[in-house]
């Protein structure tokens, strides 16, 4: 009766779609936050001791150390209600909101996990690359990168994993996704 008369399946078959959309774009903005927050904080932490350090670099950088730590200090759910209730009142589009809340907070993370794969290639590789007449670009590109993307890629896979389970908190501010047509197939048939 929950699942096959009426054509249920299909309620949950849309659910399962939206959570899958909402994971896949909350995890590309995470991403893009999270690439943009680990090479302001890399750059940061690589500036040469010897030099005067760039007081623009480390505005941004306390910046993006208040944006992570905040983020990955507060519950999901918090951020979620913050998001929905006071920053963006007046929009209707739950799943959205739902989505760009639980992109904001995996840029946290992914910005955590880039940042310590970029950080756990050996200092000398990044010499090694100078030496040879590489830019900091092109050394970054071509020799640190590929060799921290083996650290980096099963990290994300995890995150992945985690936002598919945090879609849904998404029900909570009103966004209609698996959660939401399950509890509205069990509020009619009164079977879990």
């Amino acid at each position: 009766q929950a699942f096959i008369d009426a054509d249920r399946w299909q309620q949950y078959l849309s659910g399962v779609g939206t959570s899958l959309i909402a994971t896949a774009l909350a995890l590309i903005l995470g991403v893009a936050l999270g690439v943009l927050v680990a090479m302001v904080r890399t750059a940061h932490d690589q500036q040469r001791p010897d030099r005067r350090k760039n007081p623009v670099l480390g505005l941004f950088n306390l910046i993006c150390k208040i944006y992570v730590t905040v983020i990955r200090g507060t519950p999901m759910m918090v951020q979620l209600l913050i998001t929905s209730s006071v920053l963006l009142l007046t929009s209707r589009s739950y799943t959205m909101i739902g989505i760009l809340g639980l992109g904001i907070n995996s840029g946290a993370y992914v910005s955590e996990i880039i940042r310590g794969g970029l950080m756990a290639v050996d200092g000398g590789q990044m010499e090694a690359g100078r030496s040879l007449g590489l830019n900091y670009l092109d050394t970054m590109r071509f020799i640190i990168i590929p060799q921290a993307i083996k650290a980096i890629l099963p990290a994300l896979g995890n995150e992945f994993i985690v936002l598919l389970k945090d879609t849904s908190l998404i029900t909570v501010i009103g966004g209609k996704e698996l959660l939401y047509a399950a509890q509205g197939i069990m509020g009619r048939t009164y079977e879990a």
